[in-house]
């Protein structure tokens, strides 16, 4: 349970004693709302207390309200107001996530990361999850979806300001090449979620279709082999019937040749007797 000291009252903390909270899922600050945010406090001061922890040496960590504490650095504040809240380790883990998980401008990828760290904190399925976080369990499904690209990947998709129906269309892909080639169309095109499902409905039909053009192949090969091996049993019954009857075989790339021959004089003696 997390409570704080002295009866919720706010301190002023100087910010060379705050430290950051390693659990903070957001690693993205825009640096426009940052300066924006920063404007506001030189007006009006910080609105909202930040909320730390004691930590050691006269030190404290931070576990809601990095924003804010940054844009105060930028605004030249030497001291900003605190709540100090009395919790171990795996709570401030559990509230730095969840104070970030529920503002709405945490990226696609944040989100999702904070949200499989809080499952593994806690020790519960996705389904106690989605009620914990007020979700529904199909959307924190989704969201950890999205953890199955990987970091070049997600990079991309970041640094390109795509959406997360753009990364979620991606998964389909079961090959990160095949993803690769798709990110790479999506972003030089500048294609939307629509066109991006559609280029990959593409590339799965025509995958689909070289492995059935494939598989006919091999069928087909598989076929003319047995109708060699049934030509080579005609052969081994005229020589069994004392006809010495030769067959070759030649092989390329563009066709199987099957040569058959039969000494006329031992097909004419055969005949007359």
């Amino acid at each position: 349970m997390l409570f704080s000291s002295k009866d919720n009252k706010v301190r002023q903390i100087p910010v060379i004693h705050i430290c950051p909270n390693e659990s903070q899922p957001r690693t993205e600050f825009s640096r426009e709302d940052l300066l924006e945010l920063s404007s506001s406090i030189k007006t009006n001061g910080v609105l909202q207390p930040l909320t730390v922890r004691k930590g050691k040496q006269n030190k404290y960590e931070l576990i809601a309200g990095e924003r804010r504490l940054r844009a105060s650095i930028l605004a030249g504040l030497d001291t900003v107001p605190c709540i100090v809240i009395q919790c171990d380790d795996a709570q401030s883990a559990v509230f730095a996530l969840l104070e970030n998980l529920q503002r709405v401008d945490l990226g696609p990828f944040e989100e999702a990361e904070g949200i499989d760290r809080l499952i593994k904190a806690w020790g519960i399925t996705q389904e106690e999850a989605a009620h914990r976080l007020g979700k529904k369990q199909s959307t924190i499904a989704n969201k950890l979806r999205l953890l199955k690209l990987n970091g070049e990947e997600r990079r991309r998709i970041v640094e390109e300001g795509l959406t997360e129906r753009h990364a979620r269309a991606l998964l389909r892909l079961k090959s990160s090449e095949d993803r690769q080639t798709i990110l790479t169309q999506v972003i030089q095109k500048g294609l939307n979620v629509h066109q991006t499902e559609t280029l990959i409905d593409q590339l799965l039909e025509n995958s689909q279709s070289s492995e059935k053009k494939e598989l006919r192949r091999t069928v087909i090969i598989k076929d003319v082999r047995l109708f060699m091996n049934t030509i080579s049993k005609a052969v081994d019954t005229m020589r069994l019937s004392g006809i010495p009857a030769v067959t070759t075989q030649n092989e390329t790339d563009d066709y199987i040749e099957c040569v058959v021959r039969i000494p006329k004089a031992a097909a004419t003696r055969r005949r007359v007797g």
